[in-house]
């Protein structure tokens, strides 16, 4: 049987934490910041949580995550 193959575009935006949840960047940090409030950009920077509803999808991508 072949290896299956992992989504390099998944792999480069998720991770799969020690307990099988998946780990991801927030959105909206890339450029206008000087219009977004610093709380926002703090509260940007932190790490988030694939929702529930769209885990299973993004473990096939992440077939060895």
């Amino acid at each position: 049987m072949p290896k299956m193959k992992t989504n390099r575009a998944a792999a480069k935006r998720f991770k799969v934490t020690g307990t099988g949840r998946i780990r991801r960047s927030k959105g909206g940090l890339n450029h206008c910041m000087q219009e977004k409030s610093k709380k926002r950009l703090r509260r940007l920077r932190k790490n988030d949580m694939v929702d529930s509803a769209m885990e299973k999808r993004v473990k096939l991508l992440l077939p060895y995550g």
